[in-house]
């Protein structure tokens, strides 16, 4: 197949253990999917359907490293989450087959320009701008689930400059990974490549340049990135 302008590098993260590499189709985010964090942010933390937004498939820093700090922000947030990689998809998929669908997990940084993102809510406007801006989705290599299984807890954390911010742990998610598969197929036909953010614990914060920025998630591993 002949294009009219060179082709795109295909965005994708490495493989604990493995020389290739897993392809990244689309990146979707979960909102709000820890109590204490709806809470912080304002929200209700019962147990309401889960809200999803995306970002750009070549937002994805593969291992982390440096990350430039985005322009038009002043309050860039951090947001320690664990990244579900899909190696299987479908359309209205049962929650009790949505496992079947899981590649592998990873580690994750949803990168937040919170100042934005409350002047688009305030003003009832899409906020893709808060969230979807470049090298806003470092991720940590992948942990197939062949070798891992299907963490349901484990600790997750977050510190910046050796300070910790957040300390959660994934049995606090309101919608475990099953269900996220399950709500996000009803509103969309998953595939192969997709990644899903699922939601952070409280303690978000603001990142300043310089900052240190580390994080994990037992059993899976660890994340560090820089803004520069």
């Amino acid at each position: 197949m002949a294009f009219v302008i060179p082709t795109p590098p295909r965005p994708a993260i490495p493989v604990e253990g493995m020389e290739p590499l897993f392809p990244v189709r689309r990146i979707y985010c979960v909102g709000r999917n820890y109590a204490d964090h709806a809470r912080e942010m304002g929200g209700d933390p019962n147990r309401e359907p889960p809200f999803f937004f995306g970002k750009p498939h070549d937002a994805v820093v593969p291992g982390g490293g440096e990350i430039a700090y985005p322009p038009i922000t002043s309050n860039l947030h951090y947001e320690a989450e664990l990244v579900v990689a899909l190696g299987g998809g479908g359309r209205d998929i049962p929650a009790e087959e949505a496992l079947a669908c899981v590649y592998g997990y990873a580690v994750g940084i949803d990168l937040t320009r919170r100042d934005l993102q409350a002047k688009f809510k305030d003003k009832g406007q899409p906020w893709e701008m808060a969230k979807g801006f470049d090298q806003s989705a470092p991720v940590s290599a992948l942990v197939p689930a062949a070798r891992l299984g299907h963490p349901a807890s484990g600790a997750i954390w977050l510190s910046v400059n050796g300070v910790e911010r957040q300390h959660g742990d994934l049995a606090q998610m309101t919608w475990n990974v099953a269900e996220v598969i399950a709500h996000l197929s009803s509103y969309v036909a998953l595939a192969p490549g997709d990644i899903i953010f699922t939601g952070t614990p409280s303690g978000v914060g603001a990142i300043v340049r310089g900052d240190r920025v580390r994080c994990g998630i037992e059993g899976i591993g660890e994340l560090e990135i820089v803004l520069v």
